[in-house]
């Protein structure tokens, strides 16, 4: 679980609202025509943007990854095909039939290696399998920064519609405190929805992806060296290139050869 993501979440909505009560009453700033034009225009332009096949994919991916993070990291992840490189070094691949790890993607490549496909198809499908998944994810971040770049834009158009009610009914002063209000708020709500959800999850999301794309990369790179019948040895120092340098020395002794 991503702690940092609802965390963010919860802060900022405690902060907006207790500006909002410190001023008078929550009710105040509800209005249902900002919602609609907020919602109701960011959603349809993103529509308008992407196909609904990027939809489908990318919004709950997006969703589901802004709030959990990888099983393993880069870090653990080389302990681990180190370990695994061993075993199968052992046992050979036959051995990797009993190995279990938290990672779906390198249990798919011990699966591989263990039913004895040949370097080629093991690649080809790995690969594959990771570029479909960056995709998605980065289809995800796309999303959520269209919406994020829309709702600042249709919260001017509700509050221009607000101000082009409120000097129509000039002549009836009752009326133009509620449309003021509309006009206002619907610039409230679309600052909020751009710059307390939809961006810094889009922001969350980029990063995210970049941190999937070196993981998968690593397990591809080390499911192939195991394939090939490389040391557990010669595996850890290629796989330990992944790291950022000030973490290769923090490594756990070798395996050995």
């Amino acid at each position: 679980m991503d702690i940092m993501t609802g965390v963010g979440l919860v802060a900022g909505t405690i902060v907006i609202a207790t500006m909002m009560l410190l001023g008078g009453d929550l009710h105040m700033f509800i209005s249902e025509h900002a919602i609609i034009i907020i919602f109701g225009g960011s959603v349809s332009a993103t529509m308008i943007r992407f196909p609904l096949s990027a939809l489908l994919h990318g919004l709950p991916l997006g969703a589901k990854f802004a709030f959990t993070m990888s099983r393993l990291s880069a870090h653990d992840l080389v302990d681990e095909l180190a370990r695994i490189a061993e075993i199968a070094r052992k046992q050979g691949p036959v051995g990797l039939e009993k190995v279990e790890t938290d990672e779906p993607f390198l249990a798919k490549g011990i699966r591989y290696v263990a039913d004895g496909y040949d370097l080629d198809f093991i690649r080809d499908n790995l690969e594959r399998d990771r570029d479909n998944f960056l995709m998605h994810l980065d289809e995800g971040s796309k999303i959520y920064r269209a919406i994020g770049d829309c709702a600042p834009a249709f919260g001017m158009v509700g509050t221009l519609i607000g101000m082009v009610q409120m000097f129509a009914n000039m002549t009836d002063p009752s009326k133009l405190g509620p449309f003021m209000a509309t006009a206002l708020l619907a610039t409230l709500y679309g600052a909020l929805v751009a710059n307390l959800f939809c961006l810094p999850i889009a922001d969350k999301l980029h990063g995210k992806l970049l941190d999937e794309e070196t993981n998968r990369t690593l397990i591809i790179d080390g499911i192939l060296m195991i394939r090939d019948s490389k040391s557990p040895t010669l595996v850890r120092e290629m796989l330990l290139a992944y790291l950022p340098e000030k973490h290769r020395n923090a490594e756990g002794e070798p395996v050995p050869a």
